[in-house]
């Protein structure tokens, strides 16, 4: 059975600014971070191996647009 991960809530919509849209390059650093979590601490391999795999894509994309930005 797998195990069931509770991710961080969002903030409530009062305490978030309005207006303020969350950039792409924000989006993707902070997948990043929960791939890191994800991967640091599920017990299944192959779940490990997926999570890896995704963050290592993501960095290479991050690190992309970063380069011609």
């Amino acid at each position: 059975m797998g195990q069931v991960l509770q991710f961080r809530l969002p903030p409530a919509r009062a305490e978030a600014p309005i207006g303020d849209a969350l950039d792409l390059l924000s989006a993707v650093d902070f997948a990043l971070r929960d791939l890191t979590d994800i991967g640091n601490h599920v017990t299944l391999e192959a779940v490990r191996e997926q999570a890896a795999a995704c963050r290592q894509m993501l960095e290479a994309a991050y690190l992309a647009e970063l380069e011609e930005v």
